[in-house]
């Protein structure tokens, strides 16, 4: 059982990173604090030799876009084997269901 009800999203996205835009593999996942009252989000991107050149292996602003939804977030060192954590707050880069409707779909 996890503590939080988690939404998410894999596959393919485009990162913007100080003005260069680069298609990338994502899987992202977030849920709602009800502590703070924020959606968190969070994910990795899978290795991408342009974006280690761009980032150097230190923290960045970013925008994600992945399909429709898009979202501002930040990238953190990546993991041993290459790959970028990215974090953000609020709106998310994938469709969150809004309605049980949505939910018992």
């Amino acid at each position: 059982m996890s503590e939080h009800d988690e939404d998410g999203y894999s596959g393919e996205a485009t990162l913007l990173v100080e003005g260069v835009s680069l298609p990338v593999t994502v899987e992202l996942r977030g849920y709602f604090q009800p502590i703070d009252g924020y959606y968190r989000w969070y994910g990795r991107v899978a290795v991408n030799e342009q974006l280690t050149e761009l980032a150097g292996g230190k923290k960045k602003a970013v925008s994600i876009q992945a399909g429709a939804y898009s979202a501002t977030g930040e990238l953190s060192d990546p993991d041993p084997w290459g790959r970028y954590r990215i974090t953000g707050t609020s709106t998310p880069p994938f469709h969150v269901p809004t309605t049980l409707e949505e939910l018992n779909a």
